[in-house]
């Protein structure tokens, strides 16, 4: 039987799980791993995989906060060749919060539709997250000296220390814990 082409399908799950016709990329993986760069720029022509392959490395770095859905991204990478790599390679799955941008969906008709499409996107990415406060992936600690920093930010960004840019989230006064509380803002 011949499988399909997964034409204009981004989503590395979803190719996997619907036996879509696919090329092993997975070595792109240990490419990756193995330069040990702190920072990789993906340059490609339109229509050239950019998003499948950012796709990838999410479903393969990713931890959801679930271990069922942990092992089921592990699953789709049954039978490639990443997972012949060995352990080296392979102790990376699914350890990392993975965040998770593109920017297509700000391809809007104005400043400020694109403007709201990527703030939503943000909070998307930070709600989707809340499992890393929920459970104590971060302690106490950590949090109250990362908070700490944000606020510093936002104020030598902001004369009014209100808004840390437009629209986005300023420093509260804390909770009962001594946290920080971030409130969105509407300026």
């Amino acid at each position: 039987m011949k499988k399909a082409l997964p034409i204009g399908v981004e989503n590395f799950k979803d190719i996997m799980e619907s036996g879509y016709y696919y090329i092993d990329k997975s070595l792109f993986i240990k490419e990756l791993l193995d330069m040990k760069g702190k920072v990789n720029l993906f340059i490609r022509p339109r229509r050239f995989g950019k998003t499948l392959n950012l796709s990838m490395l999410r479903y393969f770095y990713e931890d959801t906060g679930d271990m069922k859905k942990n092992e089921e991204h592990k699953s789709l990478f049954h039978g490639l060749k990443i997972m012949e790599q060995g352990e080296t390679y392979t102790e990376h799955m699914g350890n990392y919060p993975v965040i998770n941008l593109t920017l297509k969906s700000a391809k809007q008709p104005s400043f400020e539709s694109a403007y709201s499409k990527l703030r939503k996107a943000i909070a998307d990415e930070f709600q989707r997250h809340q499992y890393i406060l929920a459970n104590g992936k971060i302690n106490e600690e950590q949090y109250r000296i990362d908070w700490d920093a944000r606020c510093r930010e936002k104020h030598d960004r902001s004369d009014s220390g209100e808004s840390y840019g437009k629209g986005f989230y300023r420093c509260g006064s804390g909770d009962s814990k001594g946290r920080g509380t971030a409130s969105q803002s509407n300026h």
